[in-house]
Formats: structure tokens, sequence, C-alpha cells
């Protein structure tokens, strides 16, 4: 999987800037070698570069900041994320896993559950107190993607390749 190409979707500075709190604060020290995310991609193989480039460049050039809601905090069982909903988000992916879909690994197959995991590798009752936490402070809100990001897998840690502002 090393080299491997990883593609997100931009969350607002507002949002990634809480979300990146929530890791920092409850997420093992540890394993948190990247930031907060949200993953539309986690496995696209380094020969198809170029073309995802092209087709990223396009879908930003395209598109307008894409609506999104924040609904709340899931359970990932030893871990939690936020929940977030996005119809034109995922219609984007489906579009991009059309044109790619020759090249997608298993877990880049079905459609993804969009979040934002911000604990992971806890107890249970550690997960459970967090959600429990975010469930009584965490309002949901709207919000727009403002755009897309590539980045590449390094034994672990991503390593920044480019991002795109959707500007459409």
């Amino acid at each position: 999987m090393s080299g491997a190409l990883i593609v997100t979707a931009e969350l607002p500075r507002d949002i990634q800037a809480w979300a990146e709190r929530l890791r920092r604060a409850h997420y093992p020290a540890e394993r948190n070698r990247v930031a907060a995310h949200v993953t539309l991609f986690r496995a696209l193989p380094p020969s198809c570069e170029a073309d995802l480039r092209g087709a990223l460049a396009a879908a930003a050039r395209d598109h307008a900041p894409l609506s999104a809601k924040l609904e709340g905090a899931i359970s990932l069982g030893t871990g939690t994320a936020l929940a977030i909903d996005s119809p034109a988000m995922l219609a984007l992916r489906a579009d991009l896993a059309e044109r790619f879909h020759g090249l997608l690994t298993p877990p880049d197959l079905p459609q993804p559950r969009l979040h934002v995991t911000v604990q992971n590798k806890v107890s249970e009752r550690e997960a459970r107190a967090l959600q429990a936490e975010l469930a009584r402070t965490l309002e949901p809100r709207d919000f727009r993607f403002a755009g897309l990001a590539l980045d590449r897998y390094r034994e672990g840690a991503w390593e920044f390749v480019k991002r795109w502002s959707f500007r459409g």
C-alpha cells in the first residue's frame, strides 16, 4: 500500500480546526499521524496519479462548494467519528469512482459513510464517554466542503500532494 493515493474532501477551516482539536484531545497520540479528514478514496494506485490530478482539478473547477451537514457523533466500536451527510459529495465521489472503476481496491468499491474520525483504538468505555459528551454538546450544522485533496500513503503517514478548491 505504500505510495497509494488517498483522496479526501476538504472541510471548511472552522470545522477542520474543531475536528482537529477533538482528534488531538481524544485520539491516542502515538497513533495520531494524520490530520482530521473525510476520506473519499483510501488506496488508488500511484500509476493513475496524472489522470487523477486531472479529474480532481476538473471536479473542483466545475463545482461550487458542496453542501453538507454535520449530523452528530457515531460509534466506531473502539472510537468515535463525526457523521456527515452530503448527497452532493457522494454524487461527485460516485462520478470519480466510475471513472477509476477498474483501479479501485476492495475498500474503495462501496459508497463510503462520510465521517471524520476523532477517536480510534481506545476502550469501548472511553469511546462511549466521548459519544455521550458529544451527544450533549454537538449541534447539527450545515456547511460546505471547500474542495478536494490528494495525499500519498507513506508507511502510516500521509505525504501531501495537492489541494483543489471548489470554484464552480
